[in-house]
């Protein structure tokens, strides 16, 4: 996009590259959650799957924390999550007024059969870019994440 104003040369560069990233991120992510809604789940029941299938059980402030949301609202995906009956809330054994969430054999037998097929629809998606390219825009961004401190 080229602005009506010229901001400066270095402005408008970064202006350029953010609105390109952001595009790029909204097609990808549309299309993740169109195969996520497949599986039956949102995409925040989808993230608590993943975190708990790829790193086992962990206080709720861990995984809040991993998945970059508040408590508040991960009070109501972990409410509807255990109605489902794909996990559930246990005492830790060490502190016995920390709560875990942990999958249950139907949360991770679920998580084992949807994941792998996620993986391969976003392989397919990132597929438009080769290896060397998704390594390279892999290391910008994560450059990118630190420096602006996030």
């Amino acid at each position: 996009m080229i602005p009506k104003i010229d901001y400066g040369e270095k402005a408008n560069l970064a202006l350029d590259t953010w609105v390109k990233l952001a595009r790029a991120y909204s097609s990808l992510n549309k299309k993740s959650l169109e195969n996520i809604r497949a599986f039956g789940l949102t995409q925040p029941q989808f993230g608590v799957i993943e975190a708990l299938g790829h790193l086992g059980p962990m206080k709720i402030g861990v995984l809040c924390a991993k998945m970059l949301v508040s408590g508040g609202n991960m009070t109501l995906v972990l409410d509807n999550l255990e109605k489902l009956g794909l996990i559930e809330r246990v005492h830790s054994k060490e502190d016995r007024r920390a709560i875990v969430i942990q999958l249950t054999k139907k949360g991770d037998s679920l998580f084992k059969k949807i994941f792998s097929n996620h993986a391969v629809f976003i392989s397919e998606l990132m597929g438009v870019l080769d290896e060397k390219e998704q390594k390279e825009l892999g290391k910008l961004l994560k450059k990118l994440g630190k420096g602006i401190g996030a």
